[in-house]
């Protein structure tokens, strides 16, 4: 094992790649996703408005919808123009204020504005409606308020009128909606998943490729354990070193808000990075062609960032992506991410993540001996 071991970083000092591209990748990822939504949200999203009515309360109605953090007003002096914009991408809704809009409403008229919202873009399309339903619906009570008082009643029963229910909200570990934190806090770990995937497919299959696995077996006295053991532990510490580091810069100096343990999630991305590992020995015990083998690895890390459940719960997904969504190492370190750090349940919440996780350590081990063949008589395509 010292032997192959050693061998490894001579490939490392020959071929840097094995170490620069994933420190590339990891170090352009976390700037991409930690800067992207550095405000914490989407902020100043543009907003088309078309004023017909051109009246105190339409020019109030606009005032206080710029003041808002998500929205910036861009005038528009007709709808084809805004139309154009909207189709063009320049802005993410429309909101036309019809003629006639103050006087219909000092009258009792009922007046229609309406909105258009461009949802291609769906993050930022549906926070626009939502910021314009919110500021429409304030402008009506507003309109409300103005007539209860004419009317001579008062604030308490103005209020009552028009909320009389108050609604208090707790937005349970991620209490800003910062993007950044819910988003990065699995992406940057699926990335480095995908990465350890890929590098550690490469790493064996470019053995086969090059026809050096026999030779390498033989140093490992024919024991296709004692290889990988010695061949994947160099790529163990540095991706768990990586993994640590990016722990410590999440819950560190990016203030991410967590319930629990940073240690323990040390463990959960340490184990998630073994786990990365004894999936790409399975797919390369399954198919040990380098460029299949890295091919695959990269398209299942992809996968396993939509089926972990950081973006849509796995659970309102059909049942076969249910099952699939298990299979991969990112799913439960999603699992155990939520009960440490939303919850901070400790061992009691995520002893089961442990157990899965060995399960993936102990999956290659029915498919070594396929493995052992492939690298002892290398009857395989190289091309």
């Amino acid at each position: 094992m010292k032997r192959i071991i050693i061998r490894e970083l001579q490939l490392w000092c020959r071929r840097p790649v094995f170490v620069l591209a994933p420190l590339a990748a990891m170090l352009i990822g976390g700037c991409f996703f930690l800067t992207i939504f550095g405000g914490g949200t989407a902020r100043d999203l543009p907003v088309a408005v078309v004023d017909l009515d051109n009246s105190s309360l339409t020019r109030n109605f606009i005032r206080q919808l710029d003041a808002t953090e998500l929205s910036e007003t861009i005038p528009f002096a007709d709808y084809s123009e805004a139309r154009a914009a909207l189709q063009e991408g320049k802005v993410m809704a429309i909101c036309v204020l019809p003629e006639n809009m103050y006087s219909d409403v000092l009258a009792g008229r009922n007046p229609e504005a309406t909105f258009y919202v461009n949802t291609m873009y769906y993050v930022g399309g549906m926070m626009s409606y939502k910021n314009l339903l919110t500021m429409m619906n304030l402008c009506i009570g507003a309109v409300q308020r103005e007539t209860m008082r004419a009317m001579g009643l008062g604030e308490d029963a103005i209020m009552a009128a028009i909320q009389p229910i108050t609604v208090d909200t707790h937005q349970i570990g991620n209490p800003t909606a910062d993007y950044t934190a819910y988003l990065s806090s699995v992406l940057l770990p699926g990335l480095l998943a995908l990465v350890t995937m890929v590098v550690v497919a490469y790493a064996l299959s470019g053995e086969l490729k090059y026809g050096t696995a026999s030779d390498l077996l033989e140093q490992a006295g024919g024991s296709i354990t004692r290889l990988l053991k010695a061949k994947v532990l160099p790529y163990s510490v540095m991706f768990s070193l990586l993994g640590c580091i990016l722990i410590l810069v999440l819950y560190g100096p990016m203030h991410f808000p967590h319930a629990g343990s940073i240690w323990a999630m040390m463990l959960n991305i340490i184990l998630l990075v073994l786990a990365s590992e004894a999936f790409a020995v399975c797919i390369v015990s399954f198919l040990p062609v380098c460029r299949l083998a890295v091919s695959i690895s990269s398209f299942l890390g992809i996968i396993s960032i939509s089926l972990s459940g950081c973006t849509v719960p796995v659970e309102q997904m059909p049942g076969f992506f249910r099952g699939l969504a298990e299979i991969f190492p990112l799913r439960v370190y999603y699992k155990f991410y939520v009960q440490e750090i939303l919850f901070g349940s400790g061992f009691a919440g995520w002893w089961q993540e442990v157990i899965h996780y060995l399960l993936f350590l102990l999956a290659p081990v029915p498919l070594l001996p396929r493995l052992k063949n492939a690298c002892r008589y290398q009857n395989y395509e190289r091309n």
